[in-house]
């Protein structure tokens, strides 16, 4: 029976309804796709807000890492039991929270010029009167001196100026001998050798590397103060100097510098790049490193170094720290990890400074962030170390204070970083992957009190050589990156022991350490050793300006 108009009918309403359904998941699942790439459209954007906001920051902002710690009317929800325990304390809060303005800051006193020109020879110069003017205009006796007055006080500037010093042997013969064949020739000699590699004498070689590596002075600038001083010396000629004085009479002090290093218990090591265009088998603008290793706070004569090597790869470290066992304080690079007898701290400035680049625009006094939260846990600690560092001397009780007063907080740190659940791919998603990646290095500081709290040591004591790489801008040879290493880590070593530099590299280039002198002998050239001390300062107060500053000896370079 054929089916009638209505059932016909209401099969394709039926089958309407179906494509409909259809139509409808279909349209819903396409508008959830795009409100879905909608959303992670706008995160991309927010997070690439974020990088614009930091990569103005980096380019136009200030670069100190302090901040206000607290907002004026809040507490410090770091110093309750302080607060409670010290009322004094309490009434500073409070004087604090109701004033509209900070306290005054205690300002530093202003150094006298007898600090300024401390060490600075004084020339005393008396202004007198004329033989005229020494006679009483009233009756015309003759006056007599009853004293002087200071009246004015000049720091003079003497200019250096060059000089040639020629060296002559005066030869003596016996005349008796001689009558009977037999000559007998003697020659005066001074017990040095004829030169150092080049034509200039040490305290020239040492003024070329004074000028390049601690004033951060390219060799063609100071190939036109050369001309200025009226000797034509060539840029190349002073690479000559530096490159082959430094191979032959610094790698010996540097390679006992390092032996020294090895065996302390505790090491610090940065490292930063470094453009050398002559590399072997490498293209111009490939990148190489300048490493940077030093010795901990542990209480002994700082030890500061440089190497230099062509790649980032963990194994320089490994390679330079062979034999070291103790702790190793350094950045977040999981190249040290390969270090195999070095236990790892982690630097918290580091951590601190991943949290500050996560703090939103014009939210850095807003306690509701948690990247403000999280600087503001670092800073407490920061203070502590200030506090505990100035009032204990002794590395025993700096890590009983450590426990007591700052393993609190680190605990109180790392239970608010569990509870963090940043945006994927945001500043602080990157934050907290970053700390979360070292939160076994975290508490290491708190084993010893001689271990590091952050890695600025390091930072500071490589920041010359990042000075002077704006200006120089690459090495041209590995020689010359090899050089620069050794030259710096003397550099390093005479300002880390208090000693003057270019009197410490004229000291060592008159000395000539070699790899045949022993430790013993080598320990009596290095900047911690009093004698030299007192040899460096007696030269610093004894310096002729006119003699010393830049001898220049023309003979054939060899």
């Amino acid at each position: 029976m054929a089916d009638s108009s209505k059932d016909i009918q209401l099969r394709e309403l039926k089958d309407m309804i179906r494509d409909l359904q259809k139509m409808i998941k279909t349209l819903q699942a396409t508008v959830d796709a795009a409100n879905k790439r909608e959303e992670a459209l706008t995160q991309e954007r927010d997070n690439l807000k974020e990088e614009v906001d930091l990569l103005r920051k980096k380019l136009f902002g200030t670069s100190s890492e302090k901040r206000v710690s607290d907002i004026p009317g809040q507490l410090n929800f770091f110093n309750e039991a302080e607060l409670e325990q010290d009322p004094a304390l309490a009434q500073i809060e409070e004087l604090e929270a109701s004033s509209p303005e900070k306290m005054p800051k205690k300002r530093k006193a202003r150094a006298t010029d007898a600090e300024r020109f401390k060490g600075i020879p004084v020339e005393k110069e008396y202004l007198d009167l004329s033989e005229e003017e020494k006679k009483c205009p009233v009756c015309g006796t003759a006056l007599k001196q009853i004293g002087e007055e200071f009246v004015r006080r000049e720091l003079i500037f003497i200019p250096a100026r060059l000089k040639v010093r020629e060296y002559y042997s005066r030869n003596y013969e016996c005349p008796q001998c001689s009558q009977h064949g037999i000559p007998v020739i003697k020659k005066g000699k001074d017990g040095r050798p004829h030169m150092l590699y080049g034509m200039a004498s040490a305290g020239t070689v040492a003024w070329v590397m004074y000028q390049k590596f601690c004033n951060a002075l390219p060799y063609f600038r100071q190939e036109k103060d050369w001309k200025q001083y009226g000797a034509s010396i060539t840029r190349a000629t002073m690479a000559n100097w530096v490159i082959q004085n430094s191979e032959a009479f610094f790698l010996p002090m540097y390679e006992y510098f390092q032996r020294k290093l090895l065996e302390r218990e505790f090491a610090m090591a940065d490292e930063t790049p470094l453009q050398v265009l002559h590399e072997p088998g490498r293209r111009a603008q490939t990148q190489s490193y300048m490493w940077l290793f030093r010795s901990g706070e542990d209480g002994l004569p700082p030890i500061i170094l440089y190497k230099y090597s062509k790649t980032r790869a963990g194994e320089n470290a490994v390679d330079f720290l062979h034999g070291f066992k103790g702790y190793l304080m350094c950045d977040g690079y999981s190249g040290y990890n390969k270090v195999p007898d070095a236990k790892r701290t982690a630097c918290w400035a580091h951590i601190r400074r991943y949290l500050t680049d996560a703090i939103p625009k014009g939210k850095a006094l807003d306690y509701t962030q948690p990247s403000v939260q999280g600087v503001m846990y670092i800073n407490q600690l920061f203070h502590l170390e200030d506090v505990i560092k100035a009032k204990h001397a002794s590395f025993d009780a700096i890590k009983k204070a450590r426990l007591e007063k700052e393993k609190p907080v680190v605990e109180g740190f790392l239970s608010w970083l569990d509870q963090q659940a940043p945006v994927r791919g945001s500043r602080m998603d990157k934050a907290v992957t970053y700390i979360q990646n070292r939160r076994s290095y975290l508490t290491t500081y708190l084993e010893d009190g001689r271990c590091s709290f952050s890695n600025n040591l390091s930072e500071n004591a490589i920041r010359p050589f990042t000075v002077g790489r704006k200006n120089w801008l690459f090495c041209d040879t590995p020689n010359g990156a090899q050089a620069s290493a050794l030259v710096y880590s003397m550099v390093a070593m005479a300002k880390a022991n208090g000693v003057n530099v270019y009197h410490y590299l004229t000291y060592l280039l008159e000395k000539m350490p070699s790899d045949r002198m022993s430790d013993e002998e080598l320990e009596l050239l290095a900047p911690w050793n009093e004698n030299v001390k007192t040899e460096i300062q007696h030269r610093v107060n004894n310096t002729d300006q006119s003699d010393v500053n830049c001898q220049y000896t023309p003979t054939t370079e060899k």
